[in-house]
């Protein structure tokens, strides 16, 4: 039994799906650049046109309303609204399209989840120096105010940066991502530090200026896989385990749920790195500065992004370069017993997120938690008939009711991902999770409902039902 408010929601981003990427004044993203400049996605495929959601919205809506969905998660580009990336410069046609969106989709009793950034900077910002720059947190509270001010009428339910850790490590780290940087053990530290200060400046704004009237709730979405010691008798395993947590979930969750610092454990082993390889520069792990906002109690929920698990084993690094995996010095590996959905990294481990979930609550204060984002990708031969996924949500929603009703923590909601299949970044197109199949030979780029989307419809209107009696 789910809580009667209970979220049942499906998961987009705006450059996976929008397409027109540069009309009616929109500004060029990293992620254009990226991929026009053919920087490692599969088959030089870019989003340029995607699933045109930009033009196709109305045919979206009906993909939300077949499932029967009571929340949709959306985010906006940031350089469709403000192409230079500040408020000196507002695309009007990007405010009415995100009008459009958030209206009709109250229209059909769904509620709107906002993300303000999903990957896709603004390439004027980067040109700037982009979330290397100190001054990016100035610039995306500027951005965050303007959407609470335009948007935030209607919006309960705000995330500010969807998974900084991807963000910073496959952005900056390892050059996979948008912008495309390698600077090994140093960016993208100082990445994921700009992106704290920006969320934490832009919840503080949200709670000074907008909370009163709006009464909206602000967190950002955190990716972690579920995290457990190969051998739970070895201590070097059970501490390499904790340490892996340490650097995904952790360096964002600590400092916002329990104390405003990095976990110690983290810090404690970049430190002992750069000893060990000679590194003279400032704290490669920076501090937290007096003169901003605090961090600490700057989420009102916690937003959950998870798809698979892994066990750790203690060293096994091989680098010895400063590197963020040779500060963290562990070995992840998969259980054999795991099934593996389309891509090699994404094993099928529904009782993983029950795990994490019961983590979360232990460790990071009993949050509300929302699992923003949680999917099976296919590969390969289309298969409209997806049994394994239909199996797959069975399971983990399942997991999910275990962990409520048997752990008790407080999940407020569920989202899919995602709605459609769509450009999933370096992957391109190869790559499917929608719950509808989207046809990109098609140029009418036609919505299929998939078997999983008919089963995850059923298991949303049986809940709907209890919950009427």
């Amino acid at each position: 039994m789910f809580p009667r408010d209970f979220a049942w929601g499906a998961a987009t981003s705006a450059y996976q799906i929008e397409g027109g990427w540069q009309a009616d004044g929109k500004g060029p993203s990293i992620w254009d650049t990226f991929c026009h400049e053919k920087r490692g996605v599969h088959g030089g495929q870019n989003g340029d046109v995607s699933c045109n959601s930009y033009e196709l919205w109305e045919k979206d809506l009906e993909c939300i309303q077949q499932l029967g969905l009571t929340h949709y998660r959306l985010s906006l580009s940031w350089a469709r609204l403000l192409p230079d990336g500040t408020t000196r410069n507002v695309n009007r046609r990007g405010v009415q399209y995100y009008n459009r969106v958030i209206d009709d989709l109250l229209a059909c009793n769904v509620s709107p989840m906002v993300t303000l950034y999903h990957f896709d900077l603004p390439q004027a910002i980067q040109d700037l120096g982009g979330w290397k720059s100190p001054g990016v947190a100035t610039l995306f509270d500027s951005y965050a105010k303007f959407c609470f001010q335009t948007f935030g009428d209607r919006v309960k339910l705000w995330i500010t940066i969807n998974e900084p850790h991807v963000c910073a490590k496959l952005g900056h780290e390892d050059g996979i991502h948008a912008p495309g940087l390698k600077e090994k053990g140093t960016a993208a530290y100082l990445v994921g530090h700009n992106m704290l200060r920006a969320h934490a400046s832009a919840w503080h704004s949200y709670d000074s200026a907008y909370r009163a009237t709006q009464k909206g709730a602000v967190s950002l979405a955190l990716n972690s896989d579920w995290l457990e010691p190969l051998d739970p008798g070895c201590r070097e395993d059970v501490e390499s385990a904790e340490r892996d947590l340490a650097f995904t979930l952790g360096w964002f969750a600590w400092p916002v749920f329990v104390t405003g610092d990095y976990p110690e454990i983290m810090r404690s082993a970049v430190e002992t790195q750069s000893k060990a390889l000679g590194y003279r520069g400032d704290f490669r792990l920076p501090t937290f500065s007096k003169d901003d906002p605090p961090i600490l109690g700057t989420a009102d929920f916690f937003a959950l992004n998870n798809y698979t698990s892994r066990k750790v084993k203690s060293g096994g690094c091989g680098e010895q370069t400063l590197s963020m995996k040779r500060d963290l010095d562990a070995e992840e590996l998969l259980d054999p017993s795991w099934p593996i959905c389309g891509v090699s990294w994404l094993a099928v481990v529904p009782h993983g997120l029950r795990k994490l979930l019961k983590y979360i609550k232990d460790v990071f204060n009993n949050p509300a938690i929302y699992i923003t984002e949680n999917g099976f990708a296919q590969v390969g031969p289309l298969q409209t008939e997806d049994v394994e996924r239909c199996n797959f949500y069975k399971s983990t929603i399942l997991e999910v009711a275990k962990a409520i009703e048997e752990d008790g923590v407080d999940v407020r909601g569920y989202f899919a991902w995602s709605l459609m299949d769509n450009f999933e970044w370096a992957d391109g197109f190869s790559v499917r999770f929608g719950l509808f199949h989207v046809d990109f030979s098609d140029a009418e780029l036609r919505r299929t409902i998939y078997r999983s989307g008919r089963e995850y419809a059923k298991i949303i209107s049986e809940y709907k039902s209890r919950r009427l009696t």
